[in-house]
């Protein structure tokens, strides 16, 4: 049985299957990348939530893991060599996970590098772009009278959305007929802009017929519904 008592998460967070791949995370669009990836290859794993409301992500145990504060990080215990390895940032975590099982990613190198390619395009744009505007449509930046700052983002937004939807013509996938950790890394981050930001009007997304129709096909995987959800909130 592997040993984690030497990374100091464990001790705010203790494995009870220290086996298993520890995923510390919370239901955000980051977070459940890696839920439904990990459901989605059936790798086993152990949640633990990661809690804002108590401000865990700046806690000792949780920056010892990852410095940056936020979620979701991992410790796999099998990690490269049969080491533990502890890793952040959802990007880096999704092509770590397609990387250890060969699957979620192809292996043809042109394809693999145009996956990763869009991985990097949703956490360089969408990820910030749709935060901004979540911010200014439902959170404290609502109540800024100068709109100037949110329209900002909200056209943004829209062009991204714009480019998404142009790639998705004729494909059934970001990749073609290959679902992706592109995929995985993109949809969770539409459905929050229009579902929890409630910015769908904004962005006018009823235009984007395409991400719509490809978001449907997503949200009705077993493991993205079950992902979606994990790690389940106290």
């Amino acid at each position: 049985m592997p040993d984690l008592s030497a990374f100091a998460i464990t001790h705010k967070w203790p494995a009870q299957h220290p086996d298993r791949l520890q995923l510390y995370s919370l239901p955000t669009p980051n977070g459940v990348k890696v839920s439904i990836a990990l459901e989605e290859l059936g790798l086993p794993y152990e949640p633990h939530l990661v809690s804002f409301d108590t401000n865990d992500q700046t806690s000792p145990e949780f920056l010892s893991l990852n410095p940056n504060n936020k979620i979701p990080a991992i410790l796999d215990p099998n990690g490269p060599g049969g080491h533990p390895l502890a890793l952040f940032e959802s990007g880096a975590i999704l092509l770590y996970l397609a990387d250890k099982t060969g699957q979620l990613i192809p292996q043809d190198a042109a394809a693999r590098y145009e996956t990763i390619q869009w991985v990097m395009w949703q956490m360089g744009g969408v990820g910030p772009m749709f935060g901004q505007v979540g911010f200014f449509n439902k959170f404290a930046g609502k109540d800024f009278e100068d709109k100037r700052p949110r329209d900002r983002y909200v056209a943004e937004s829209k062009r991204l959305l714009g480019v998404l939807n142009q790639r998705l013509v004729g494909r059934q996938w970001v990749m073609g007929d290959q679902y992706t950790i592109a995929d995985i890394a993109i949809l969770p981050w539409v459905r929050n802009l229009i579902g929890f930001y409630g910015a769908g009007d904004l962005v006018e997304f009823s235009q984007f017929t395409e991400v719509q129709r490809v978001l449907d096909v997503f949200v009705a995987r077993p493991a993205v519904a079950k992902g979606l959800n994990i790690p389940a909130r106290g």
